[in-house]
């Protein structure tokens, strides 16, 4: 090795062990600083999970879900700097059941993260026909080997939020008398919810329902419903081969309901309502939404059915 080869080298040593020295010197006053407020830094990979760890943490934790509103977060692939703010979190949040399918490929601290559907992973839902299809900036994707909109089932979501519940105590022991008095009030409201979503889906006609969306299956089984989905979006007008595609599935399956995720075109809605389906919008909730939180929009959701069973 030459001595201009030598000199290279050191300096090049020299500003590593400079960066790597600022570096840690930025994450001791970090620490510090957290340490000194005693909040929990807890990142999400969906907003029912953001919802859950804000109510049951109150004014100890600090939660960010970074996806942007016009991406569906299941299927978002955050950028360097985002996933660099989910490794400095105290917690990650997972939905699980493959849900933000983005985590697999990324390294995140094991210690950090909390699958908080891990206790109920044999009650998984697996699908049988698995659809590739494309829409919204995500472009094409498919819906996976796993149903993952688990929260849609209530007492699934209660599991997900005690599991947070337990890790938020694990992290800051000091104040896990609070965190078990609200999640014992969010699991009521959860609990309410469950109640009137049994109530209302057991008017369904012969339990028989259309779905313009893959998404819904944990609500289904829980409520004991006979649901056949396809691919149609609020803001599209189905194409020939997707009203052939209903017209197949009508002609076998008696349903008389259509769940939706948002307000279908009007023309969607007047050629549906022409089939004998009524539309029934039921927001997955899967982002934050534009006014009110989670319990407000399932709150809306159940109305949204009992209005349509009261025609």
């Amino acid at each position: 090795m030459s001595m201009a080869e030598r000199i290279a080298g050191y300096l090049f040593l020299a500003i590593a062990a400079s960066v790597v020295a600022c570096g840690e010197g930025q994450r001791t006053d970090e620490s510090a600083a957290g340490a000194e407020d005693g909040m929990v830094g807890v990142y999400t990979v969906n907003y029912p999970l953001q919802y859950f760890a804000e109510k049951i943490g109150g004014e100890y934790v600090d939660v960010q879900f970074p996806a942007p509103s016009d991406v569906d977060p299941a299927y978002w692939q955050p950028d360097a700097e985002t996933i660099a703010a989910y490794q400095s979190a105290d917690l990650i949040l997972l939905n699980g059941a493959s849900y933000a399918q983005w985590v697999d490929l990324t390294t995140l601290p094991s210690s950090k993260l909390v699958n908080t559907s891990e206790p109920y992973e044999d009650r998984y839902i697996e699908l049988e026909d698995v659809v590739t299809h494309s829409h919204g900036p995500e472009g094409e994707h498919a819906h996976g080997d796993l149903a993952f909109t688990t929260w849609l089932d209530p007492t699934l979501a209660i599991e997900q939020a005690r599991a947070i519940q337990q890790a938020l105590a694990a992290a800051r022991p000091e104040h896990a008398t609070a965190f078990q008095q609200n999640f014992e009030s969010l699991e009521r409201e959860l609990t309410t919810l469950d109640g009137r979503l049994e109530q209302a889906f057991a008017r369904v006609p012969d339990r028989a329902l259309v779905t313009s969306h893959p998404v819904y299956q944990y609500m289904t089984r829980r409520y004991g419903l006979d649901a056949r989905s396809v691919h149609f979006e609020p803001g599209e007008y189905p194409d020939a081969d997707g009203w052939r595609g209903l017209e197949g599935i009508t002609a076998e399956h008696p349903a008389v309901y259509m769940l939706w995720e948002g307000e279908p075109e009007e023309r969607t809605a007047a050629q549906l309502e022409g089939m004998g389906l009524a539309v029934v919008v039921f927001d997955p909730c899967g982002h934050k939404p534009a006014q009110g939180d989670y319990i407000s929009v399932m709150k809306m959701n159940v109305r949204s059915v009992e209005a349509a069973l009261r025609r």
